[in-house]
């Protein structure tokens, strides 16, 4: 069954089959995002991690463009110079603004559910790294990439510093970030910052299948392989093996290994109800 579930015109929530898609719909600005939409993204994302229903989440952007970031229109020219002069307290207006865009970034990290980012057009700026936060991301070929903070005087956020060298290492993360060059969607997957790249038209596609297989895996399992891999370079081995165990432990206990035992047995695949 299919519904939309966010009154939000520039963010849409669609639910169908457990799968989420989460569009950001500014199409005129390449879905640029301002400050409600900062506050409706995380409003969104800890909604969704709170359903058990919803066992995967599709974030996209509307028309030709995933994101082009946050949306500065009304900070450049004569704001800026205003912006400037007004010292300490400007400062203190940009941080609680940050403060959304951090809110956000959290909230998807949080998600215990798989996500995957497909992206078409621009990916630049904290757009960008909406994207790269996501498990997965499956891009157009005509898709372009940019940490493109320093062209507008600004440093990463949306978790771009944190983000990037987990992604490719260290040295990669500086050159995209150092140089702010945009980047086609075929050396993105040569860098290793993407899982697939396909023809425009093969995109929704790739991307449904990809989102009812997961839709279809045992939730609790998988939630917890996900927790489990983005905590790995923050632990010893000796710590992520007593992580595993602990993980392991909870699985045994549900039904859905039960359920995936069976069907290996009687040669079916596995429903899984996430209990």
């Amino acid at each position: 069954m299919a519904s939309i579930v966010y009154a939000m015109e520039t963010l849409q929530v669609f639910r169908e089959n457990s799968v989420v898609t989460v569009t950001i719909n500014q199409p005129e600005k390449k879905n640029a995002i301002n400050s409600a939409m900062w506050d409706g993204l995380a409003e969104i994302f800890r909604e969704i991690a709170s359903r058990a229903d919803d066992r995967v989440v599709v974030v996209t952007g509307a028309g030709n463009d995933f994101g082009s970031g946050a949306d500065l229109s009304g900070r450049g020219g004569n704001a800026a110079a205003a912006g400037a002069s007004a010292g300490a307290h400007n400062q203190v207006h940009h941080l609680a603004a940050m403060r959304r865009v951090n809110d956000a970034c959290i909230a998807l990290q949080r998600l215990p559910q798989p996500t995957i980012a497909k992206v078409r057009g621009v990916a630049v700026g904290a757009g960008c790294n909406l994207a790269l936060g996501c498990d997965l991301v499956v891009a157009s070929s005509t898709a372009r990439f940019s940490e493109i903070f320093a062209r507008r005087g600004l440093s990463l956020d949306f978790g771009g510093s944190w983000l990037l060298p987990r992604r490719i290492g260290m040295h990669r993360a500086k050159e995209l970030a150092l140089l702010a060059e945009i980047i086609s969607a075929n050396d993105a997957l040569e860098m290793g910052l993407i899982n697939r790249v396909l023809p425009d038209g093969e995109v929704d596609a790739f991307v449904d299948n990809w989102a009812r297989k997961l839709a279809a895996g045992p939730p609790i399992a998988l939630a917890q392989t996900k927790r489990l891999l983005n905590n790995s370079l923050n632990v010893t081995l000796e710590e992520a093996l007593d992580d595993e165990a602990a993980a392991q432990t909870i699985n045994f206990a549900t039904s859905d290994t039960a359920e995936a035992m069976r069907a290996f047995i009687e040669k079916r695949e596995p429903k899984f109800t996430g209990r």
